[in-house]
């Protein structure tokens, strides 16, 4: 029996806390281990060049991961292929903390990405099964708050551990933190859709395919994505704009992440406060256009090779703008998805971290034409995710304000 939306009022609670853990060990398993690349190029006796490979087949990883959870949810319950994938990530992070050689280290980061999407997908469609939409933009507001505390903390603890107990220790700290959270899951997390034998794995790809034929659910989708994709342009430019272009210290640099994280915190708050007075739709059509501005801006200020303060603002103000975008979009997107939410979050989470890499790819390149290429790339994220929602629009919500 399929478990409906039981609440149209979002509260903080233990069950949202335990979503958005499941959802931080994606990017916890990013953002920690940045600092460490050189140690581990070192431990290695290779380039940092070369470690970045690791972060590529974790993000290749994210991508095709998630395709892999999003029916199997919808069949089996949202618990079950949970466990598997905590335990795919457990034993992967274990192996990455003893890998004999850059190589296989590579390898298994592919399967820790492939371990962590449980979390990112099922917890998205968990949220669809408890709330209904407008309240699910809250609980979305809630997520990012929790999440926020992975840039916060993340690239300060990996530069520490690193420092105090060697690269590898960062691996088992993900591992320990993960044993933990399969814990509460079972302890405290409610199953919220149980077993269905009308889906049928087989039928995966089609029913996939009904999904993105959806054009309201593009509509969302991808102009949440493409938004989104601007901070992963700052994740991957940042340090040749901050570190090797304005000289910063890589100490300071990681408080940037700190910065820029209270920013999109505090707008998704903002965001969780407004959908108590207004429509989560609404409020996205205003942020939208508001995102644009800055991205013109963004644009701007790189052509005219802008000071580090300029550049900070505009950052700032970009990521966290996203804290009133992403929620609502990823809402909408899952609104109408009921009796598909695991698939449709698998779609999502997987067009996403598609976009992300292929932009992150685009930052490298324009970054060693332009000392502020990242900003060009940020810009043009925001500008396409406006266009998209705007030309995606059902013809029936051509008058939509």
């Amino acid at each position: 029996m399929t478990v409906t939306p039981v609440s149209d009022k979002a509260k903080f609670d233990l069950v949202v806390v335990v979503l958005a853990l499941l959802t931080m060990f994606g990017p916890l398993s990013i953002d920690m281990y940045l600092p460490a690349f050189g140690d581990i190029a070192a431990s290695y006796g290779t380039e940092s060049n070369r470690v970045e490979l690791s972060l590529t087949s974790f993000f290749l990883g994210l991508f095709i991961g998630q395709l892999l959870y999003g029916t199997a949810s919808d069949k089996w319950g949202r618990k079950p292929p949970l466990y598997f994938g905590l335990t795919i990530y457990i034993l992967s992070s274990l192996a990455c903390a003893y890998a004999p050689n850059l190589e296989s280290l590579i390898v298994l980061r592919f399967l820790q990405a492939i371990g962590s999407c449980a979390g990112l997908v099922i917890a998205r469609a968990m949220v669809r099964d408890l709330y209904t939409p407008q309240a699910s933009a809250q609980v979305f507001s809630f997520l990012i708050l929790v999440m926020g505390i992975a840039p916060v903390l993340a690239p300060l603890a990996g530069a520490y551990v690193t420092k105090a107990f060697g690269w590898q220790a960062i691996f088992l700290i993900v591992a320990a933190l993960a044993v933990a959270c399969m814990a509460i899951v079972h302890i405290r997390l409610p199953e919220t859709r149980s077993y269905n034998g009308a889906v049928r794995m087989r039928r995966s790809l089609p029913i996939y395919w009904d999904v993105l034929k959806d054009r309201g659910f593009l509509r969302y989708s991808l102009a949440g994505g493409v938004a989104q994709s601007g901070l992963f342009a700052y994740i991957t430019g940042s340090p040749l704009v901050f570190i090797e272009h304005f000289d910063l210290d890589p100490t300071h640099y990681s408080w940037l992440f700190g910065f820029n994280a209270i920013g999109i915190i505090g707008m998704a708050q903002f965001n969780a406060w407004l959908l108590r007075r207004r429509d989560a739709r609404k409020i996205l059509n205003k942020s939208l256009p508001v995102l644009a501005l800055i991205s013109i801006a963004t644009i701007a200020l790189g052509l005219l090779n802008a000071n580090f303060w300029f550049v900070l603002f505009v950052v700032f103000a970009y990521v966290s703008t996203l804290g009133m975008v992403f929620p609502n979009a990823m809402a909408g997107a899952l609104a109408e998805q009921q009796e598909r939410a695991g698939s449709a979050s698998a779609v999502t989470g997987s067009l996403q971290f598609l976009i992300a890499g292929i932009i992150s790819a685009v930052v490298n390149i324009v970054g060693h034409q332009h000392p502020l290429g990242m900003l060009f790339v940020i810009g043009a994220c925001g500008l396409t995710a406006t266009l998209l929602y705007r030309l995606l629009r059902r013809p029936e919500a051509t008058l939509e304000k």
